[in-house]
């Protein structure tokens, strides 16, 4: 099926992830499926449950689930950063908007490592931002407090400061 481009696969580490090569597959498949009976044995795909820790963690050291998964989806809307193959590219709207949150993207990308890539989140199966300006990103929504690290976890706490600066910088409720 990847022969034939039904299907693409993402590695990430040790992980393979597979999804549809494209919009148009994925509406073939949903088409079909449709056309099954459904009888009193078919089970419901069972969803995961969103807990604290799938909602808002750390992932190495950027901000990750539905919570970095949502944010990150926000800043594209926003025009504030562009997917560019499989890495992020900030705008120049992007960079008054780092700038504004503190974060000199000049400076983060002379780093030696990624400067902004996608991370597929496994709670989610969508990407977040990882990288240096993700973990930069994390950094300063700490110092804002718009972020508390849980103690001796990867589980991060949204405060009610975050809550209304994600609604005023990013149009974002959560």
């Amino acid at each position: 099926m990847i022969k034939a481009n039904i299907i693409t696969v993402e590695k990430q580490g040790r992980h393979r992830y597979f999804k549809y090569a494209s919009e148009e597959i994925a509406q073939i498949i949903e088409s079909i499926a449709g056309l099954i009976p459904l009888n009193d044995e078919y089970k419901k795909i069972k969803t995961n449950k969103l807990t604290n820790f799938t909602y808002a963690r750390t992932c190495y050291d950027h901000l990750a689930g539905c919570l970095g998964v949502k944010i990150t989806a926000s800043l594209v809307d926003q025009k504030i950063i562009e997917i560019s193959d499989k890495n992020y590219r900030v705008t120049k709207l992007g960079k008054k908007w780092f700038s504004e949150m503190d974060i000199d993207t000049d400076t983060i990308q002379l780093k030696k490592r990624s400067f902004a890539h996608q991370c597929l989140d496994w709670s989610e199966r969508k990407h977040h931002i990882a990288g240096a300006l993700g973990a930069s990103l994390l950094e300063a929504m700490i110092k804002k407090d718009w972020i508390r690290k849980k103690i001796n976890s990867r589980e991060l706490i949204l405060t009610s400061k975050g809550k209304l600066a994600l609604k005023n910088k990013l149009n974002l409720d959560v």
